[in-house]
Formats: structure tokens, C-alpha cells, sequence
């Protein structure tokens, strides 16, 4: 935007709001007219469209505390003023009534003579600029566009969507919907950014860009452990001292017949290649967790058979490795 649009927009009547309105409720009245006039819901009304812009580049600058100080002070310097050529004839709002009285200058008729650098400093120090041979682009000097601000958001979405990968559906605050793609394999707290889904440009530029925040709901049955799926499978104490085959869950499948060895131990992972998390990197396997179940009821036949059993087995303290090593 040139420096004279600062002295000719009041962005504050754009939005309808006071020069004192907090960031909150400037939000607040920003969101309501952006749903009101938004394309979207205005398809084929070019004020509709026209108005829409003028409110986003009036929010863009005063929802920015760095810009809309600067704003404010362009403006109350200012008080209105245009820059007038040479040779204006004293007129009111001149360049002498705008820097005349914050440098020493005269009345009008009081001739001022400013240096070429003296000039270029007063501009740099008002727009953001160090003289005419830099340009840090859009409201704050002469160059190019203002980029777009990007915008944060967060969505929450189940562990298959997460794991499989799948297309959802977002509501932005001013009422658009965006489709994003969910890539096989997001993690908890993983972003992903969606370029050219933020703020529009209020010049011209680069609209931002969407930072979408994904958070993974837990799974009652799976956990990730990188590209890995890791459940806990329970087995009797009969099928892990004789051996067994059991059935073993999958992620959106059906489950696979594993062979629990005899003596398996609580704690043994199973490993079933291919059936974990796919991705572009790689595929990753399910580990099936044994974990030994100890019946919490006997009938007195059982508890008398177990018994008989403890006669029978080795008589040996599980224990007394882990204690010697304990030791040193």
C-alpha cells in the first residue's frame, strides 16, 4: 500500500469500531463481517467482494499491534493531510504542515529547506524504511506486496484416520470450509501446512498460509511406536507353558493366527511383518505383547489340580538370578 493510503483509509470506520477497540472484540467485529461479505456467500456481487477486501486489509493492519501503532501515528500526524508538489501556493495541508511543526519549521509563508537525507530519514522513521534505496515492501514503504499473515489452527482425528490416512473437512472463522489431506502416518502434535489457505493479502501480495496443528485421539486396542503398531495380547498360562496358536487383532482388518511357543514368557513381542503403519517411508510391522493372564477364580477342582502341579514342577526360585545380578 503507498504511504498516502495511510492518511487517506480510516480503517476504524471500515470496521465500525472505536480507535480504543481491544484486540478482542475487534476479532469479534472482524469475523461477523467477514461471514456477511464473504464471496462464498456472495457469489457474482462484486461490492460484496469489493467490501470484503477493504475489511480484511483494515483488519490486517489493526490486528497487528506493531502496524496499528504506526497506523495511528501516520494518522494523527498526519490529521488528514495530503502531500502537495512544489509551488502549492501555501495551501493548507502542505508538505510544510505536516513536518513544519515536529522539525522546527516556520508558519506558512516561512520558507523550510530540507536536505535530501534529512528527508529520507523522516520517511524512514515513520514507514519502516532506511532511505529511498530500500524497500521493506507493502504498508511499511515503497516496495513490493505485503504477504498475507499465515493463520493456526488445531483438529482432532481418530487413530485409523491418523495411521490410514484420509481427506477431512475445516471451517475456517470466517466461514469457509477447506479440504485437507491427512498423509498415512501423522503423529500427535504433528503440523501441517496448507499454503495459500491464510490471510489474504491486503495489497496485492502472497495470501498466507494455514498452520494446522493435528492432535490423534488414543486407540482403545493399538498404540504407535514410530511406523511399528504395538497391542498387548493376553494368553492363558496353559497356552504359554504348552504353546498355542491364537488369533490377533489388526488395524481395520481381520485378525492373524499367531504360534505362541511352549514357555513363552510375559512380555515376548510377536512380530507380523507388514501389517504396522505405511507411509511413503517405509512400512512398519505389528508387535503383539504377551501377557500371561492369571485366572482371578479357581474352582476347588482346579485349585486342587494346581496344587498337585506345584508338587510336580522344577523347585526353582525365579528370582535368584535377578537378585545375584542386584548384587554386583
Amino acid at each position: 500500500m503507498a504511504s498516502q493510503d495511510w492518511f487517506d483509509k480510516d480503517f476504524y470506520k471500515v470496521l465500525g469500531v472505536k480507535k480504543d477497540v481491544t484486540a478482542a472484540d475487534l476479532k469479534k467485529t472482524y469475523r461477523k463481517l467477514a461471514r456477511k461479505y464473504h464471496p462464498d456467500s456472495n457469489a457474482g456481487d462484486e461490492q460484496a467482494e469489493a467490501k470484503f477486501k477493504e475489511l480484511s486489509e483494515a483488519y490486517s493492519v489493526l490486528s497487528d499491534p506493531e502496524q496499528r501503532k504506526e497506523y495511528d501515528a501516520v494518522r494523527a500526524m498526519g490529521s488528514g493531510a495530503r502531500f502537495t508538489a512544489p509551488g502549492g501556493g501555501g495551501a493548507n495541508g502542505g508538505f510544510d504542515d505536516v513536518f513544519g511543526g515536529m522539525f522546527g519549521g516556520g508558519a506558512r509563508g516561512t520558507s523550510t529547506s530540507y536536505q535530501q537525507a534529512d528527508f529520507e530519514d523522516i520517511l524512514g522513521g515513520v514507514f519502516g524504511r532506511g532511505g529511498f534505496g530500500q524497500s521493506s515492501g507493502g504498508y511499511r514503504g515503497f516496495g513490493g506486496p505485503t504477504p498475507g499473515r499465515d493463520v493456526t489452527a488445531s483438529t482432532t482425528i481418530d487413530f485409523l484416520t491418523a495411521t490410514k490416512g484420509d481427506q477431512i473437512t475445516l471451517q475456517t472463522a470466517e466461514g469457509r470450509t477447506i479440504k485437507v489431506n491427512i498423509p498415512a502416518g501423522v503423529s500427535d502434535g504433528q503440523k501441517i501446512k496448507l499454503r495459500g489457505k491464510g490471510h489474504p493479502s491486503p495489497d496485492g501480495g502472497p495470501t498466507g498460509d494455514l498452520v494446522l496443528t493435528v492432535s490423534v485421539r488414543k486407540h482403545p486396542v493399538f498404540e504407535r511406536d514410530g511406523l511399528n503398531l504395538r497391542v498387548n495380547v493376553p494368553v492363558t498360562f496353559v497356552e504359554a507353558t504348552l504353546g498355542a496358536t491364537i488369533e490377533v487383532p489388526t488395524l481395520g482388518g481381520e485378525p492373524v493366527r499367531l504360534r505362541v511357543a511352549p514357555g513363552t514368557p510375559s512380555g515376548r513381542v510377536l512380530r507380523v511383518k507388514g501389517r504396522g503403519v505405511s507411509t511413503s517411508k517405509g512400512t512398519g510391522d505389528l508387535l503383539a505383547v504377551v501377557q500371561v493372564a492369571v485366572p482371578s477364580h479357581l474352582s476347588a477342582e482346579a485349585r486342587a489340580a494346581l496344587e498337585k502341579f506345584h508338587e510336580l514342577e522344577p523347585h526353582e526360585n525365579p528370582r535368584d538370578d535377578l537378585i545375584l545380578r542386584a548384587r554386583g
